[in-house]
């Protein structure tokens, strides 16, 4: 019977291959549920304490207990120093999340322990016969790939994959300065964070508004880097332009020099009493020092600035390097036709250049849409607005889940802010990979 050998490793993992005379293999699946039972049973705490709520669930295995706190997310806040017993709400998501992960690494493998013995005992009532050896050198050069890449897989799910569920877990919860574990436990309220952003006007009005500057800065601060840019190279292409080498090393500079020191320069230069107004008010240009980082027209323009001095040098050197690509016959066959240097540069560079860098000029604007950097540093995400909930006037979106976080451990609206950023994100990210030709070949 082809079912008796799947229905036994389904039971006992491996049985099924030790009927199908395959004992090393079965006796691999069966030290692997040994090691899972051994877990479960080795991990269990002390007995039942009727006084202790849900005291079976604490006291269980690894397994049960971590998806117990998962799902529970704890019972018994602490009332006192003195308590002996007490859960810790965001420990018990965070543990809970590693079990269910290891514990699904398991499933799978009893799936496999089962798909298997069906596939050996089919293909032995066809007449093939496959040992235990012979599966694993089949196995070897069918899968070397992932076998190879496994360690680093599994590197990747604790480290990374983790740490990135437990952050969109947040957002279903009310984990936020006024539930702060172990004294007052969080509790799942599903897509309550989600809706309060756009139910409750404060949070609204605030949200659109970032949103509203955070893809206008996207665009500016990419679309003056790419024009100054695009400038700076055509300038240098131009004959009478000599010791072309130095003047592109000096433009290089401000990408060579870290961004952060260039930065905190700029906050310096633009303050009330910095370099900026003091030369002006010397010159007699001005009357009174202007407001560069304390209004918020002016901050915003200092931004862009900023961000425009830091980002040209990138476009200029990938666009001079686009430009040597153009074909010279087609500037002669121009010529030859009566266009003058104009009619060149927009009939011919300029749409050979747009399409060859526009897949860069998407990335742009997905990092400026994300570049927190160039907000804390410079403007703090200041002046400060009273209309906006705890944000100021040039807060992205970014930025102002730093400060949801880290200021006013509002941990489930940043959180909920983190999917919406990287759904847009993603999706732009998305629209660009499809449109590349590597993606259209394969």
């Amino acid at each position: 019977m082809n079912v008796l050998p799947p229905l036994c490793s389904a039971i006992v993992w491996g049985s099924g291959q030790c009927l199908n005379k395959q004992k090393l293999k079965g006796l691999i699946f069966f030290l692997l549920q040994v090691i899972f039972v051994s877990i479960e049973l080795l991990t269990r705490g002390g007995g039942y304490d009727p006084a202790v709520p849900d005291s079976q669930f604490r006291n269980a295995g690894y397994f049960i207990r971590g998806l117990w706190g998962l799902f529970t997310l704890g019972s018994l806040p602490r009332e006192s120093s003195r308590q002996p017993v007490y859960d810790h709400s965001v420990m018990l998501m965070l543990g809970g999340i590693i079990a269910l992960m290891v514990f699904l690494i398991f499933v799978a493998f009893w799936i496999w322990n089962i798909i298997d013995a069906y596939r050996t005992r089919k293909g032995l009532t066809a007449g093939s016969q496959v040992t235990s050896a012979q599966y694993f050198r089949n196995l070897w050069d069918s899968a070397f790939e992932y076998i190879a890449i496994a360690p680093g897989m599994l590197l990747v799910i604790f480290i990374s994959i983790v740490p990135i569920i437990f952050a969109i877990l947040v957002a279903f919860t009310n984990y936020n300065a006024n539930f702060i574990p172990p004294i007052r436990l969080v509790k799942w309220n599903g897509l309550n964070t989600f809706l309060d952003i756009f139910r409750i006007p404060i949070w609204g009005g605030t949200f659109i508004r970032i949103f509203g500057w955070t893809v206008i800065w996207a665009f500016l601060a990419t679309f003056s880097s790419y024009v100054f840019g695009l400038f700076q190279s055509m300038i240098l292409r131009a004959k009478a332009v000599k010791f072309r080498p130095v003047w592109r090393g000096i433009f290089i500079l401000p990408w060579a020099v870290p961004g952060i020191v260039s930065m905190m320069v700029f906050r310096s230069l633009f303050h009330k009493e910095g370099a900026f107004n003091q030369m002006l008010l010397a010159g007699g240009f001005i009357q009174e020092a202007i407001p560069f980082l304390s209004d918020p027209g002016w901050a915003k323009v200092c931004l862009v600035l900023v961000n425009m001095w830091l980002g040209f040098p990138y476009f200029m050197a990938l666009i001079t390097g686009v430009m040597t690509t153009i074909p010279q016959e087609m500037y002669e066959a121009a010529q030859i036709d009566g266009a003058n240097t104009w009619q060149q540069f927009k009939s011919i560079t300029l749409p050979f250049v747009i399409t060859s860098t526009a897949p860069q000029i998407l990335m742009s604007v997905t990092f400026n849409f994300n570049n927190f950097n160039m907000i804390y540093f410079i403007t703090g995400g200041g002046p400060a607005n009273p209309a906006y909930q705890m944000a100021g006037s040039t807060d992205i979106l970014i930025s102002w889940i730093f400060k949801l976080t880290l200021d006013q451990r509002m941990y489930n609206f940043a959180s909920a802010l983190s999917i919406l950023i990287f759904i847009i994100v993603a999706s732009v990210s998305a629209w660009n990979l499809l449109r590349t030709r590597a993606f259209k070949e394969d």
